[in-house]
């Protein structure tokens, strides 16, 4: 693919592009030779886009997309790269609004496209919380990991008894709350708890059993979380905080390991846990080997048959 043929595939697939985020390009994927680099992602009348390592034709292909946004409805160009030391964030063309937001199924969600990290949205994980959406249900959630709490918005928008969202960062966490308040969703049955996971779990365990519980860590995050280690700490644990036939989901994105690993921790720590089945992953951010990308997971609890 060249920068005239990515040009042309941004022109088709963001003719039907709403305010609801839409995943234009995903070269992260590695199904577009010469672009492995680089998303564009669609969020009403902002384009932005993300570089995550520096290519000779950078110049080139960010005058494209200034000409792609003075023809098409997008009055802003935002991009990231994420291969510069802080991420930084430039504004191209037009300027970012005060309060942005995209929705994702009903869903209001705020960004921070400014941010040297994430922008506050994971758009992968739209089918895991679609799955929560539709299983919360009269349920006591927990969420953990839960960064912007966007798996809680979805649990209570779903009819969820309870929810209670745990991440070190007092920051997503409040982020969490404006996105609870934004949906007008009442917050009187949902916490917000700044814990370390790894470190609290008797404090975590007084608001169980828990019925529907989410594990959505960082692949690594320096002194935090590091999967190849700490996924069993979280899976020994599963036992004493779920109910009778709770429901797992557990999300696994790092390129290096495959779905077997979560499968074979549950076989061991916590086997009245049985595999049901892996999430399909959202067809815009298709990868040339699955076996690599975003894997999520469902567990389900039968104590009475272990």
């Amino acid at each position: 693919m060249d920068i005239r043929e990515l040009h042309n595939f941004l022109q088709e697939n963001s003719h039907n592009a709403t305010q609801e985020f839409k995943r234009l390009f995903h070269g992260r994927g590695g199904l577009y030779d010469g672009f492995k680099h680089l998303t564009i992602d669609s969020i009403d009348t902002i384009l932005s886009v993300a570089l995550y390592f520096e290519e000779l034709n950078e110049e080139e292909l960010l005058m494209m997309l200034r000409e792609f946004c003075k023809l098409s409805k997008y009055k802003t160009l935002v991009v990231q790269r994420r291969y510069l030391q802080g991420s930084p964030s430039e504004v191209l063309v037009g300027e970012i609004p005060e309060e942005v937001y995209t929705i994702e199924d009903g869903i209001k969600i705020k960004l921070n496209l400014l941010s040297n990290k994430n922008s506050g949205y994971f758009p992968d994980m739209k089918n895991g919380r679609k799955f929560v959406k539709e299983n919360a249900k009269g349920k006591s959630v927990l969420n953990l990991f839960s960064y912007s709490c966007t798996f809680s918005v979805s649990a209570m928008m779903g009819g969820a008894k309870k929810v209670s969202n745990i991440d070190m960062s007092k920051g997503a966490l409040s982020l969490g709350r404006t996105n609870h308040q934004i949906n007008k969703i009442d917050t009187r049955d949902v916490s917000f708890h700044p814990y370390n996971i790894l470190k609290s779990f008797s404090r975590i365990k007084k608001e169980g059993p828990y019925d529907l519980i989410i594990i959505d860590p960082p692949t690594f995050q320096r002194g935090s979380f590091e999967a190849t280690k700490d996924y069993r700490k979280l899976i020994m644990k599963l036992p004493q905080i779920a109910s009778d036939n709770c429901i797992l989901l557990a999300c696994l994105n790092s390129p290096d390991l495959n779905e077997d690993f979560i499968k074979n921790l549950i076989r061991e720590l916590a086997p009245s846990f049985e595999f049901s089945h892996r999430l399909q992953n959202v067809q815009e951010f298709a990868s040339e080997d699955e076996s690599r990308s975003l894997k999520n997971l469902i567990f389900m609890r039968d104590k009475h048959e272990v």
